[in-house]
């Protein structure tokens, strides 16, 4: 792969779990990815209505669900799905090459 200032590489594909979340640590932030049907999504490590980390949320499908309050968000697009939240989740997009997942932190979908 060509360097490219855009992407940083977020962590190994091998450590991501279908159906699960995981903190990974890219650009000397937090994030939460996620794995689901295959593909992998990577949103702000903590949900916008408590200081929970959404990493260990539960997943259903494209929705993480807040372990705090039980707020839901769309993995794809942020958006809330249940309330409490009503603020989006921001997230990121994501490459994976050669088994590593990259995110591109300076870029907002």
């Amino acid at each position: 792969m060509e360097p490219d200032t855009d992407w940083t590489l977020a962590a190994s594909e091998d450590e991501l779990w279908e159906g699960a979340g995981a903190s990974v640590v890219a650009g000397g932030r937090e994030f939460a990815v996620f794995k689901v049907d295959g593909a992998v999504y990577a949103t702000d490590s903590h949900c916008t209505h408590g200081h929970a980390r959404l990493c260990e949320g539960f997943v259903e499908g494209h929705e993480v669900e807040c372990p705090l309050h039980q707020g839901r968000f769309d993995l794809r697009t942020g958006q809330p799905t249940c309330a409490p939240v009503v603020e989006p989740l921001k997230t990121y997009p994501v490459r994976v090459e050669g088994g590593q997942v990259y995110l591109r932190l300076g870029h907002t979908p």
